[in-house]
Order: C-alpha cells, then sequence, then structure tokens
C-alpha cells in the first residue's frame, strides 16, 4: 500500500507538471502565432529550420552503419553515449543558459531577476518531459516498455516514442538558440547537437538491430527519428519569440529539457554495464569538445 500511494503521488505530480508545463507552451505558441499573422515573425526561423535540417541529416548519417552492423562492443557504445552525453551538458551550459541569463539580466536590468525568469523556463523543461516520460508509452533497450498503454503499441512504436523524447528538447534547444538570428549562439550549439546525432542515430539503429528488427527497417526508423529535430527547431524557435521575456524562458526551458534527458536516461544507460570510467572519460571529452565549438565559433 505505501507503495501505491507512493506511485499515485508520482503520478499525480507528473500530471500536474505537464499540465502546466503544456499551458505555459501553449500561451507562448499563441503569442508567437499572432506574431506570425502579424508578420513580424522570429528573425531566426529560417536558421532554426536548417539547424533542425543539419541534425536529421546527422541523425541519418549516424544510422547507416546499422545496415552492416548488428552491434557494437559494449564498451564503444558506452563510451559514445558518454560523448553525447557531455556534449549535450556542455552545449545547455554555454550555449543556452549563459546567453540566457545574459539576456535576461540586460531585460530586466537585474542578475537576479534575469536568472529567475532562466529557472522558471528550466522547471518548465523540466515538468514537460517529466510528464512525457510518464505519459508517453515507450520503450528503453535496458529498462524495457514502460507508460500507460504500452501494452497495445507494438514495439516498433514504443522505440519510437522512446527516441522522440529524446529528440525533441534537442531540437527545441536549436530554435531557441536561434530565436534572435544570432549564429554567435546558434551555430555552436547546432554543431554540438549534429556531431552527437551520428552516433545517437547508430545507437538507435543498432538497439532496434538487437531487439530483432530487420536492419533496412531499423536504420529507417532510427533515421525517421532525426524528423524530431525541425519539428522541435519549429517549437523552440516559436516559444522563444514574442515577448521580449520569452527568449530567455525559452532557452533555460531548452535547456531543462536537455538536462532532464541526460541524467535521466543517457547517463544512466552508460553506467549499467561496468564501463562507468570509460564512459564518464567520453563525457569529459564531450564536454571539452563542445567548450572549444563555443568558444572558437563565436
Amino acid at each position: 500500500m505505501p507503495l501505491l500511494r507512493g506511485h499515485a503521488r508520482r503520478h499525480g505530480f507528473a500530471a500536474l507538471g505537464l499540465g502546466i508545463a503544456l499551458l505555459a507552451v501553449l500561451a507562448l505558441l499563441v503569442q508567437s502565432l499572432s506574431q506570425v499573422l502579424a508578420g513580424t515573425a522570429a528573425p531566426g526561423l529560417r536558421l532554426a529550420m536548417l539547424g533542425g535540417a543539419a541534425g536529421l541529416a546527422a541523425t541519418a548519417l549516424g544510422a547507416l552503419p546499422g545496415l552492416v552492423l548488428r552491434d557494437l562492443p559494449q564498451r564503444v557504445e558506452d563510451i559514445l553515449l558518454g560523448l553525447a552525453a557531455g556534449m549535450m551538458l556542455a552545449a545547455s551550459a554555454f550555449s543556452l543558459l549563459l546567453p540566457g541569463l545574459e539576456a535576461g539580466a540586460a531585460l530586466l536590468g537585474s542578475k537576479p531577476l534575469g536568472a529567475a525568469v532562466v529557472v522558471f523556463g528550466m522547471a518548465l523543461g523540466v515538468l514537460l518531459m517529466l510528464g512525457l516520460d510518464e505519459f508517453t508509452p515507450h520503450e528503453h533497450d535496458h529498462t524495457g516498455p514502460c507508460g500507460p498503454g504500452y501494452e497495445r503499441c507494438g514495439r516498433i512504436w514504443l522505440f519510437v516514442f522512446a527516441i522522440a523524447l529524446h529528440n525533441l528538447p534537442e531540437g527545441m534547444a536549436i530554435g531557441a538558440s536561434f530565436a534572435q538570428g544570432d549564429l554567435a549562439v546558434g551555430l555552436p550549439l547546432t554543431s554540438a547537437i549534429a556531431l552527437q546525432d551520428i552516433p545517437e542515430g547508430l545507437a538507435v539503429a543498432l538497439a532496434l538491430r538487437g531487439a530483432g528488427f530487420a536492419p533496412l527497417l531499423s536504420v529507417l526508423v532510427a533515421a525517421a527519428s532525426g524528423l524530431l529535430e525541425p519539428l522541435g527547431a519549429l517549437l523552440g524557435v516559436g516559444l522563444s519569440s514574442g515577448l521580449a521575456l520569452a527568449y530567455p524562458a525559452g532557452l533555460g526551458l531548452a535547456a531543462g529539457a536537455m538536462l532532464f534527458v541526460v541524467s535521466h536516461e543517457v547517463i544512466p544507460q552508460t553506467h549499467r554495464n561496468g564501463h562507468q570510467t570509460s564512459a564518464t572519460l567520453g563525457l569529459m571529452c564531450g564536454f571539452a569538445m563542445m567548450m572549444v565549438l563555443d568558444t572558437t565559433l563565436t
């Protein structure tokens, strides 16, 4: 009974959080749509869509070796995922949170108030991903199926939903970073996400092959999962444009969503197979790579 009550409380908290996040997202999208209708859409819309397309292309490129490879040594897979996690962590810090803090402080004339806006956005991003993770049926390679109604979905769709939970915040981050048309913010982040999409696309294709799916189907599904990035970019640029404070809040939201995915899914997955040290070294290398990209492309 205590276990059931604890699950019910967690379920209720996730539902409340998802509701709050969706209402906030809807409000931001409505005011963004009004701008589009008024002919004052975000200047970075075209750049955001190009960035999302780059993520899609990188995911498809990474998935291609799945046509001939059935699996990778587990240590290599954990290192690659650690590399991707490190790049996502650094991208969240250098290309989302720091520009968000700077923009918030400039708009409000106060660093603490600017930070509060970014933290509010982060909270929305975490609540959004927490709710989606709780209420979307999906399946991960190691933990099996989860979410309501998973038994009514085919395994291929459960994998697709799991992939969507990873790629959506990446696309949102690309869109948010280009919302003001600033290449100095968007280019390093898009480069980092595209680079880490290559091993991620391969990992997805190999996970599908390991689950028994045909090579071509595995590669096609892994490549198609990249479609969530241009769609997420459209959502991200919409959320981060419009009201002036929507920009730092949108950057915070994208960062919160990415940090949630890294902590909740990617890092635990790299630590399940006894290769924690190798995965951590991969994470450090990914973080350093992104830091260099951010400082050299701005």
